[in-house]
This record gives C-alpha cells, sequence and structure tokens, in this order.
C-alpha cells in the first residue's frame, strides 16, 4: 500500500518535470490536448498526497481507538471481578446467618427443656424437703420417746423401729443432696446456654441492622402524583427544602418570609430522647438548633390560622435524601390533635394512612381506645398512630452499629404498606401556607 502511495506520488512529479522542460523548450509547439494531461497529473499528485496523509490519521486513530477498548476491557474486566467477589461475600454472609439462625433454634429448644427439667427438678426437691421436714417431725417425736426410754430401758421392737428410722432419714438425705448437686448443675448449664443465645442475637442483630442499612432510597420507586382532599383555600405556593439541595429556614411560630418554612420536629444524630409524656410533646422539648419537637399546641396555634402544606424530609444512612408532602388538617386539643393527610407529591412512597382520622398518643396517654395494645409504649415515642403501624418518626433512633436485640417496632424508620423497611439518619417535618397573602 505504502510503495503504491510512493509511485502514484512521484511519478506525476516526474512527468511533470520533465513536461515543463519540453514546455520550455517548444512552447509554441504544445497542443491543448498536451496541456490538459499535465493539468490531470498534478489533480493525481494532490489526490495522491491527500490520501496519505487520510491514511496516516486512520492509522493514529486505530491505535488509539485500540487503546482506549483496552482500557474499557481492563475496567471490565475489574468491575466483573469486584462483583463477583461481593456475590461471594453476600453468600457467605447469608450462609452464615443461616446457621446462626439454626443454631439459635436450637439453644432456644434446648433452653426450654432445661427449664423443664429445671422445674421438675424444683417440684421433686419440694417434695423431698416435704418429706424431710415430715422425717425431722418423726425423728422429733422419737428423740422424746428416747429420752423417756433413757429411764426405762426400750424393747427389742422400739429398737429395731428407731435404727430403721435413722438409716431411712440419712438415705433421704443423701438422695436430697445429689438432686441439689444435679440442679446446681443444670443452673450452671442454663447460664451458659443463655450467654450462647445472647451472643447469637447480638450477631443477628448486627446482621440485621447492616442489612437495613443497606436498604437505600434509590431502589424505590416513586409513586405518582395523588390529588388531595378539598381544603381551604388551596393554592399553589413555591418553597424551598434541603430535599432540593437549597436552604430551609427554620422559623419561630406565627413567622413567615417570603417561601420559607416552620419546623415542627427535627432528628439529626439521636442526642434527644424522644420517648416524651404528653405535656412534653404538648408544649414541646428540645433545641431549636440540634433535635426538637416545636409542640403540638403551638403547630396547632400556627395551623389553625389557615390551610397548610406538611413536608417530610427523610435521609438514609447512605446520605439518601426524599421526601413526601401532604394537604392535612390539625385539630385541637379537644380532638387530641387529630390529623388527617392526604398526599400531594413526593419522590418515596407513603407510609403513612391518607383520609383517616389520628390522633396523637404518648406512653402516659392513649387515646386508642379499640384495643388494648399500647402503641406509644410498645413502640416509644408519641406518635399519630393508627393500629400501631411500623412508621415512627418518634421512635427510637437506631444507628447501624447499635447492640443489643433489635425490635423494628421501636426504632426510626420508614415503612411503606408494600415496601422494605428503611433504617433513617436523619428527619424533618415542616410546615407551609398554602396561600401567603391570606396572612398579610
Amino acid at each position: 500500500m505504502k510503495i503504491i502511495l510512493v509511485f502514484l506520488f512521484t511519478a506525476p512529479l516526474a512527468l511533470s518535470v520533465r513536461a515543463e522542460k519540453d514546455y520550455s523548450s517548444s512552447d509554441s509547439a504544445v497542443s491543448p490536448e498536451t496541456k490538459s494531461r499535465f493539468a490531470m497529473l498534478d489533480d493525481v499528485r494532490i489526490l495522491a498526497n491527500g490520501l496519505l496523509q487520510l491514511g496516516h490519521g486512520l492509522k493514529d486513530f486505530v491505535h488509539k481507538t485500540k487503546g482506549q477498548m483496552n482500557d474499557i476491557f481492563q475496567k471490565l474486566y475489574i468491575f466483573d471481578r469486584s462483583f463477583y467477589e461481593l456475590s461471594l461475600q453476600t453468600s457467605e454472609i447469608k450462609e452464615e446467618e443461616e446457621q446462626l439462625r439454626q443454631t439459635t433454634a436450637r439453644l432456644q429448644m434446648n433452653n426450654e427443656e432445661m427449664k423443664n427439667l429445671s422445674q421438675e427438678m424444683n417440684l421433686k426437691i419440694e417434695d423431698l424437703i416435704q418429706n424431710k421436714i415430715q422425717l425431722q417431725e418423726q425423728v422429733w417425736g422419737l428423740e422424746d420417746k428416747v429420752t423417756k426410754l433413757a429411764v426405762i430401758q426400750p424393747s427389742v421392737q422400739e429398737t429395731e423401729e428407731i435404727s430403721s428410722l435413722k438409716a431411712f432419714v440419712e438415705e433421704q438425705d443423701n438422695h436430697i443432696k445429689q438432686l441439689l448437686k444435679i440442679v446446681e448443675d443444670q443452673h450452671v448449664q442454663l447460664d451458659k446456654q443463655h450467654n450462647q443465645i445472647m451472643e447469637l442475637e447480638d450477631k443477628l442483630n448486627h446482621i440485621e441492622l447492616q442489612e437495613l442499612t443497606e436498604n437505600s432510597f434509590t431502589e424505590e420507586q416513586t409513586e405518582p402524583e395523588a390529588i388531595p382532599f378539598p381544603v381551604r383555600n388551596a393554592t399553589a405556593a413555591t418553597y424551598k427544602s434541603d430535599a432540593d439541595g437549597l436552604t430551609c429556614d427554620l422559623l419561630p411560630p406565627f413567622a413567615f418570609a417570603g417561601s420559607s418554612w416552620t419546623v415542627i420536629q427535627s432528628r439529626v444524630d439521636g442526642s434527644l430522647d424522644f420517648n416524651q409524656t404528653w405535656d412534653a410533646y404538648t408544649n414541646g422539648f428540645g433545641d431549636l438548633n440540634e433535635e426538637f419537637w416545636l409542640g403540638l399546641n403551638k403547630t396547632y396555634s400556627i395551623t389553625k390560622q389557615g390551610d397548610y402544606i406538611l413536608r417530610i424530609e427523610l435521609q438514609d444512612w447512605k446520605e439518601n435524601k426524599r421526601y413526601i408532602e401532604y394537604a392535612f388538617s390539625l385539630g385541637g386539643p379537644e380532638t387530641d390533635y387529630t390529623l388527617q393527610l392526604s398526599r400531594i407529591s413526593g419522590s418515596i412512597p407513603n407510609a403513612l394512612p391518607e383520609q383517616t382520622e389520628l390522633r396523637f398518643s404518648t406512653a402516659d396517654r392513649d387515646v386508642d381506645t379499640t384495643n388494648d395494645f399500647n402503641c406509644p409504649e410498645s413502640y416509644l415515642g408519641g406518635w399519630w398512630h393508627s393500629e400501631c403501624e411500623e412508621t415512627n418518626l418518634n421512635g427510637k433512633y437506631v444507628a447501624p452499629r447499635s447492640r443489643g436485640r433489635l425490635d423494628r417496632r421501636k426504632g426510626l424508620y420508614w415503612k411503606p404498606k408494600k415496601g422494605r423497611y428503611y433504617l433513617l439518619k436523619s428527619t424533618k417535618i415542616m410546615i407551609h401556607p398554602t396561600d401567603l397573602k391570606s396572612f398579610d
């Protein structure tokens, strides 16, 4: 290919030089056909030069493309290897978790058997103790007889009776000592098994927390936009918040500036205990610069001035942020601050009951009289409970490395009705008027 290109390039050049010589010697004798041929040779030379440059360009392009393809194949190889190693680790974790569950189940069965055996042993010991008491009473009676016989010579029959009773008492004492030793050994074994069960529960708790932490908001599908229930003077309003990447202002009650929001709840690090009394939730608690609950009374005083939007912002332990907004109404203290919600929009599926009157409850004041189960006491933290659903944004703050038995009902989770549990790192609940003109 290169030889052909060189030939195409040099041949026209040589012909051109020769033609120029002939043309200079006999300028007047050159015919129009010869001039046309020289022009064609010039075009061929230009074309050959262009093809040569194009060949060099294509060669460079091929080398660059090969290098890029090699880089891509190397990255794909690294990705496949990482994915394969991650799959192996996941399989190992699942196998280990299943083994731990099976071991825990076996230990629990053994524990139940030991408990039953211990109860039987305790019953036998009680019977033996009663027998011992009776025998002691009989011995005391015999001692009285012996004392009387010390003066009067006993008969052969009475002497044999006394000897047999003493032998029987000694035998019963030895039997009781053996049973006590067996019971003591059983208690030691039960304590060991109890410690093993506690260790296994800690391991299962750690694995389950890791699984919950891996649940990311990025895996959720957004629900379609909903039509809210009618509210008074409901008009469109623009607003800004952290979930949109902007700043959300914390304003005191009755203060509205532009499109700012009033924050009524904030949780960031678990530094504040939200398992508070009814009075605390009514009046508010915490630090406005950190974690706090504004108070039901203050919130009601704000919202009774007009129509408001309720916005909830959530952040998981992978720093993913999501939000959801509701049209809502909040009742006063005479209704136990009844809340009614209707979803407007959001970037996460809804996890709170809609079109339902939800009464606020705390551990010391459970207003739900339909059943005997106290949701705030069992789930920790005051909230608008409805049949003790899993979502409670005032629940116990649970970090991924928390120790102890994991109880999902008592944690800070977001649990859609048909979705998975999401362990939350931070939450924020805000309200915003639908029409600021009515407050001018």
